[in-house]
């Protein structure tokens, strides 16, 4: 055992690169070899906010990076286990010196798991370093300055560094290792509309995007239907690390001219409300299970198991609505006004609590980043109390960014043959009509599940009436103070 070899692990999670990648980097200016390892943790595979498309995605990721690893003649170990299961075996062949990860603003899981693994290294005499991840800083107070130290750190060059055949532990020695773990099988079945995972995947969208796609950003970003080709479709490659913010910042800053800047301005201040939300989560974790303003913790609503299934589903009876949601399922994708449109639906018109639509957002979001999804559920919600409350018109949507309802038609195409007036609204057919146009109200398509206009005026009544309840507004006040940048004027209006 004192014959074993000091090695340094890098431990990737969601930074599934190896160029601008503070881990990989430092790792590599150690004298010691280094072994890259991703652990498919059993506990996360079973957690409720996870689904097969997430793992898919990583597994496709991790098989792009072997394949630039094979020239340096290793890879990734791969395992199904939990990590300090997978450092105990790990410890049977070397002597582990340093551990390389970056710092991850997860979910409650997580953060309790990385206590568990930072007790772990102290009692093995092994040193653990953290890195930055996307500016996201930890252990902040307030929001002080943040500004300017993530526009300081986008703006500082990126990490350059080359692999050493010789610093690497070779791809037989893996295969060794292999033996004595649950070796990951990385193969995934082919899928007709998600994002396959991957650096190369990445970059592939990211150029496509700079080159052209981005002329129409602004015109298109409130479509269901057009933005899915105007849009950068960079969330998934971001959230799971494929290229750091950085990359796709600098490369935005390097080409934005007066013609673009526009389009591109605002795709670039969007990578800062990304960022604004992470930050926001990191220093609140509690916001996982609870709104962050306490007062609406009072705040009761009536759980009806028909109606969340209805709206999973895609059977609301609200034709957009119904087609963001098959749209979401089946593809994995959803531009931002229509995914605030399902929450705004779900918490306002269904008046459901916001945490029962946690699990099923996160599985069908493929781009899935905790420190996302639960601010922006809390903010669509009304449960913030610093954030205008905006309770979406389904029709009104409807009609003004899916027009011809081109969108409606494809994922809910059994409105596909009525005359378009009836698309938007089918329930405005009278008998006549649905016999005229040989379709059966509640049998072809649902009745809606709810008078529409009667519950937003009884979710409007309820939610800015308690914008005047004394502990809402005490925790404003402590909400401004702690979150919220010196000049908000700074982060843009995302609608």
């Amino acid at each position: 055992m004192s014959n074993r070899e000091k090695i340094n692990i890098v431990w990737l999670k969601r930074d599934l690169r190896l160029q601008d990648n503070e881990a990989i980097y430092n790792a590599l200016q150690s004298k010691k070899r280094v072994l890259c390892i991703y652990v498919f943790e059993n506990s996360l595979i079973d957690n409720a906010h996870y689904s097969k498309r997430h793992w898919d995605f990583i597994k496709q990721s991790i098989i792009d990076l072997n394949e630039d690893l094979e020239q340096y003649n290793t890879k990734i170990l791969a395992v199904n286990s939990e990590v300090i299961t997978v450092f105990n075996q790990l410890q049977s062949y070397f002597k582990i010196d340093t551990v390389f990860s970056h710092q991850e603003t997860g979910l409650l899981i997580t953060y309790n798991r990385d206590k568990d693994f930072k007790r772990y290294c102290r009692n093995n005499n092994i040193n653990w370093i953290e890195n930055n991840n996307n500016g996201v800083l930890r252990g902040l107070l307030n929001r002080e300055n943040w500004f300017e130290k993530w526009d300081e750190y986008m703006n500082s060059p990126e990490l350059k560094y080359t692999f050493d055949t010789e610093n690497l532990i070779t791809v037989d020695e893996i295969k060794d290792l292999e033996k004595s773990f649950i070796v990951t099988n990385l193969q995934t079945e082919k899928h007709p509309y998600f994002q396959k995972g991957g650096t190369k995947m990445a970059w592939r969208y990211a150029n496509g995007f700079f080159k052209e796609r981005h002329k129409n950003y602004m015109y298109h970003i409130s479509k269901p239907a057009l933005s899915r080709e105007s849009s950068s479709r960079l969330s998934p490659y971001i959230a799971w690390g494929n290229v750091s913010i950085r990359q796709i910042y600098q490369k935005a800053q390097d080409i934005i001219t007066d013609e673009n800047k526009r389009h591109l301005g605002a795709f670039i201040s969007r990578l800062r409300w990304q960022a604004h939300f992470i930050q926001k989560f990191e220093m609140e974790h509690t916001m996982e299970e609870a709104s962050v303003n306490k007062g609406y913790h009072k705040l009761k609503k009536h759980l009806s198991k028909a109606y969340q299934k209805a709206w999973k589903e895609g059977q609301t009876g609200f034709p957009l609505v119904d087609a963001s949601m098959r749209c979401l399922v089946e593809t994995g994708y959803l531009n931002f006004r229509m995914r605030s449109m399902l929450v705004s639906f779900f918490t306002h018109i269904l008046w459901q609590p916001w945490q029962d639509a946690t699990h099923h957002l996160s599985k069908q979001f493929l781009d899935f980043e905790p420190g996302i999804h639960f601010p922006q559920l809390q903010m669509q919600a009304a449960e913030t109390g610093i954030n205008n409350i905006r309770i979406y018109n389904p029709i009104k949507n409807s009609l003004e960014h899916d027009a011809d309802a081109t969108f409606i038609k494809k994922w809910v195409p059994e409105l596909a043959n009525l005359p378009l007036a009836f698309i938007h609204e089918p329930y405005l057919m009278t008998p006549m009509d649905e016999q005229f146009n040989n379709f059966k109200l509640g049998e072809n398509y649902p009745f809606p599940i709810v008078d529409g206009k009667t519950a937003r005026k009884k979710a409007s009544d309820v939610l800015f009436a308690m914008r005047t309840n004394p502990e809402v507004i005490s925790e404003n006040y402590r909400i401004l103070k702690k979150h919220t940048l010196s000049d908000r004027k700074r982060m843009l209006n995302t609608d």
